[in-house]
């Protein structure tokens, strides 16, 4: 129900309660009362109707419920239910943190019909209005006993949406990378294996009438070069629907990656210190990546230039250098997004990269990798 409406009525019934049960004389105040008269039924019908407004405006419902039950009391009007009122804004206003309002009032209620119980010509009788203390205390423990349930609640389901929202990022995130891992794989392996194709197409050509036998290695070439793709695009899917077909490029396929680029024509010098350990698997792949887009980034931008591998297994570290010396002008490869896939693979590895110019000619690249 909506908040408005379910004030509305608890406002009528509070006040359909007081007027049948004091017209009723279903209690009594305990004091010598008096017939119940026109002011009386004032004092009920105003205090029960400002609960209406009891969340929205709690101070001025709070003062007005209390003041007509003070001024009810104090002019020894029947019943109890005329107490309704003051106490349930009591209770509200507890129940909206308003603590010093909620003790407030209280207070205010227990001094005012105290006075007026003190004053009395007779004793009071036992019952009745003797028993307001308690309720006071309970209608405010009461109070913080919800407002304090009401807020765990509300951390409990903002925990809950922010769990929510946290795991939607989360997927996001991991759909993101998953994107990029796929990207990354095809751009490596196609990438590597166009460019091998796209060399010996053209030296068949070139030699097709003229040396038949160096054309039927180059097409040879082109044929095991497309095979190799497909093996590695095969490997890439079945990663993707989480199955091992066990083609998962690491360091021990560079023996095959240098074989390819001499086939080519690019001299390959490889040189390897320290002590050769295998590497976690995300550091292996990414070590062989890099030198196969390094090779690929020879082979389509510096020209006829011979390649210097050098592998230093240090204690904690691989470093593998690719260095050529080409003389093309390498900006084509520095800026374009091999690179920046090389650099993604080392970061996501643990590690770091560097690449750029030589300084007497050609290119270089370098990783560390962890080991």
């Amino acid at each position: 129900m909506n908040p408005t409406r379910a004030d509305i009525s608890i406002a009528a019934a509070v006040l359909t309660l007081g007027v049948v049960g004091t017209y009723g004389r279903l209690s009594d105040s305990g004091l010598t009362e008096r017939p119940l008269d026109g002011v009386g039924l004032t004092l009920i019908t105003l205090s029960s109707a400002a609960l209406a407004w009891r969340r929205s405006a709690p101070v001025t419902v709070g003062a007005v419920a209390v003041g007509c039950v003070v001024a009810y009391y104090g002019a020894l009007y029947p019943g109890v239910f005329a107490a309704a009122p003051a106490l349930i804004a009591i209770y509200t206003a507890a129940t909206l943190g308003r603590r010093a309002l909620s003790i407030a009032l209280a207070v205010a209620l227990a001094l005012g019909v105290g006075t007026f119980v003190a004053l009395s010509d007779t004793d009071p009788e036992p019952g009745g209005l003797s028993l307001l203390s308690g309720w006071l205390v309970a209608m405010v423990v009461l109070g913080e006993t919800v407002r304090s349930r009401r807020a765990q609640l509300a951390l409990i389901e903002q925990r809950a949406v922010e769990a929510e929202r946290t795991r939607e990022e989360a997927a996001l995130r991991r759909a993101g990378e998953e994107r990029l891992w796929i990207a990354q794989e095809l751009h490596d392996t196609l990438t590597h294996a166009i460019s091998v194709i796209n060399v010996q197409t053209a030296v068949a050509l070139q030699l097709l009438e003229r040396d038949p036998d160096r054309t039927r290695t180059a097409l040879l070439a082109v044929k095991e070069s497309g095979q190799e793709a497909m093996r590695e695009l095969r490997a890439s899917l079945g990663v993707l629907r989480q199955s091992d077909d066990g083609l998962e490029s690491g360091l021990n396929r560079l023996p095959r990656l240098v074989e390819r680029a001499q086939a080519v024509g690019l001299p390959v010098t490889t040189v390897v210190s320290g002590t050769a350990e295998p590497l976690p698997p995300r550091a292996d792949r990414a070590a062989y990546r890099i030198a196969q887009e390094a090779f690929t980034n020879v082979l389509r931008h510096a020209g006829p230039a011979a390649i210097t591998l050098t592998l230093t297994y240090q204690q904690h570290t691989l470093v593998i250098e690719i260095e050529d010396d080409g003389t093309n002008d390498a900006s084509t490869a520095e800026h374009g997004m091999g690179l920046i896939g090389m650099r993604e693979r080392a970061v996501a590895a643990g590690g770091t990269l560097t690449a750029g110019p030589r300084p007497g000619g050609g290119f270089a690249v370098r990783a560390e990798l962890p080991r």
